[in-house]
């Protein structure tokens, strides 16, 4: 199929429903915590849940947030673009988790804290919590406006909605529901909203493998299209996709999300205990992997349905990232609501997103701008924290317009984060792993680190890859039927009048372009965020070798120690039992001597007197 029966609008009122139903829901379960907190007046129960929420929910608000609508979007035009290599990402979360749970955990969690940028002035000074509280907003600002962007684009490009009308709706549902249920139903709104996705996610998979003919046909077509490209190894770090790029890039990508970000942090913080935190993360490693391994068949199966007329080589759709919405309303559309389930999906991963990120910057502005400045009561927090969520909410909404200037929403996302997490991840780490780290060296780090990973970022947008170091993958278009003339069209472009093969040379620079773009070449956008940990780190040890970090002395609550980690445990558990065990064996073999002592008084023959061992 290539979508040549279906016209642009074509949604039906039964999808309608569907997504009107997902936004009444997610509103009133804003509305219920609301009501059932309404004799509660905390800014930190409004903000944290009290402290007293549990692994699950916690767990599956986090995945939800993975799952934003960048992912459900997006991701799969990475897999149809470059191939199923993109499934590496997955092993880089999973380490960058583990290294999140074991060592930045724990320190967060024993110092109870609500702000994560509370961390560096108690380690290093006030200068270094107000740096960090900047760019965690501008990141979070900025990277918001991308998320809202996606589906509004997905909903204005599928159906006759005008696309600032689906920004609106998708943000002021948002903002309603965090200001007036805050953090409690924030994670109880992404545990619907995260059963919305993995719905709309199936209905799209499991039609395309039928109209495949199965699953083997859809792994074998990928295979033939050259999708299955694991195992390369390349080292050079010009390389858009690699395994090393793919690992390491996401490694320090996730571990500055996991790690350093007030969003994700907060509802570690949240949980009752830090058992029940940590349990939370391993479930959200479980359901990172499902989301990552199905993003990455999703992606397989739109390259299968469209192996012989690729839609945006042939002019039908005028951005990879409208690629998965243009195979839903080819497979989907007959099957009344099905097509409205995929966009509710769509929301849904953008709804869990913002809410977790406006809440967090309620929370740092709050608890790094006001209350250090002021003396508010408990009421006047409380109510300032609303006040502060409905402001972010409706900033976000304007940053939206800002998003459509960034190019490919995924690539733009990792930019984003990667330009500022990296840096950040980088003070956080001096702080909790090098106790001889110095303020002077941190801020020096921090300043260094995110003018490099700036600069990176920018001059990987200024000066894209060459195609040698992208290699996209060929797209053809020969089985395209250029002659129909019901094909629906997303471009204002006219379409083309003969079959084409595109490869490489899609992508090559034109002779317009600026002649340093033949010359300049930047690292992927993968190591964005690896520059800026890598300049932060080894710029603030040096400055603090300099500045009188060798004899500084630390509070030990604020840096690593072994004991809070599961692995030291598990290594006395173990000890213990081979210690245990071995002390039994002496205990045995000293019994088993003894047993064998004969007396003389009962010996039979001289020869008995004769085997007598001497004790």
């Amino acid at each position: 199929m290539s979508g040549d029966s279906l016209v642009a609008g074509s949604l039906v009122a039964a999808d309608y429903v569907v997504f009107a139903l997902m936004l009444v829901v997610s509103t009133a379960i804003g509305v219920y915590f609301a009501w059932a907190n309404r004799g509660q007046e905390s800014s930190r129960d409004f903000l944290t849940g009290g402290r007293r929420l549990t692994a699950f929910p916690v767990s599956i608000s986090l995945t939800a947030s993975f799952m934003s609508s960048i992912a459900v979007m997006s991701s799969q035009a990475e897999v149809y673009r470059y191939g199923a290599i993109f499934i590496l990402f997955g092993l880089g979360i999973i380490l960058s988790t583990v290294v999140v749970s074991e060592v930045f955990l724990p320190v967060f969690y024993r110092l109870a804290i609500t702000s994560t940028h509370e961390y560096l002035e108690m380690r290093f000074n006030r200068a270094a919590r107000l740096l960090g509280t900047v760019i965690f907003i501008f990141q979070t600002v900025l990277y918001i406006g991308i998320v809202i962007y996606g589906p509004a684009l997905a909903i204005s490009q599928i159906a006759d909605v005008n696309l600032w009308g689906g920004i609106i709706t998708t943000g002021i549902v948002c903002t309603l529901y965090c200001t007036l249920g805050g953090l409690k139903a924030v994670v109880w709104t992404d545990v619907f909203q995260i059963l919305i996705m993995l719905a709309g996610y199936l209905a799209v998979i499991i039609m395309s493998v039928i109209i495949r003919g199965g699953l083997f046909n859809v792994i074998s077509d990928s295979q033939q299209g050259g999708r299955f490209n694991f195992l390369d190894f390349d080292i050079n770090p010009l390389r858009r996709h690699t395994f090393w790029t793919m690992v390491i890039g996401a490694v320090i990508h996730w571990a500055g999300v996991n790690g350093a970000t007030q969003s994700q942090v907060q509802r570690y913080v949240s949980c009752k205990s830090i058992t029940h935190a940590r349990t939370a993360m391993c479930i959200y490693i479980l359901g990172l992997c499902i989301f990552t391994v199905s993003t990455v068949f999703a992606g397989m199966c739109l390259f299968s349905m469209y192996k012989n007329c690729d839609p945006w080589t042939s002019g039908k759709v005028s951005a990879l990232d409208q690629l998965m919405p243009y195979l839903v309303m080819d497979i989907l559309s007959d099957y009344s609501g099905l097509p409205g389930l995929f966009f509710a999906a769509v929301c849904s991963g953008s709804l869990s997103t913002v809410s977790t990120s406006i809440n967090a910057l309620a929370a740092v502005t709050l608890e790094d701008l006001i209350k250090p400045y002021t003396n508010m009561s408990e009421k006047h927090q409380f109510w300032m924290s609303k006040g502060l969520t409905f402001f972010y909410g409706i900033l976000c909404i304007g940053m939206a317009g800002l998003a459509s200037a960034m190019g490919a929403m995924m690539q733009a996302s990792v930019v984003v984060f990667g330009a500022t997490g990296g840096p950040l991840l980088g003070v956080f780490t001096l702080g909790i792993l090098c106790p001889f780290v110095t303020s002077k060296g941190a801020l020096s780090g921090l300043l260094l680190g995110l003018a490099a990973s700036t600069c990176v970022s920018i001059g990987g947008l200024v000066y894209p890859p060459s195609p040698a170091m992208a290699r996209p993958l060929p797209l053809t278009t020969e089985g395209c039927d250029f002659n129909a003339t019901n094909s629906f069209n997303w471009t204002s472009t006219t379409l083309p009048t003969e079959s084409i093969s595109i490869t490489t040379s899609l992508v090559q620079n034109s002779d317009g372009n600026h002649l340093l773009a033949d010359t300049w070449q930047f690292p992927s956008y993968l190591y964005c965020g690896t520059v800026g940990i890598l300049t932060s780190v080894i710029v603030g040890l040096v400055v603090s070798m300099f500045t009188g970090g060798r004899t500084s002395r630390v509070d030990l609550r604020l840096t690593f120690k072994k004991e809070d980690t599961t692995f030291y445990y598990l290594f006395i558990l173990l000890k213990d039992r081979v210690t245990r065990r071995g002390g039994r064996s002496k205990v045995t073999e000293s019994r088993q001597k003894t047993v064998g002592v004969k007396r003389p008084d009962l010996c039979s023959t001289e020869m008995d007197l004769l085997n007598i061992t001497p004790t």
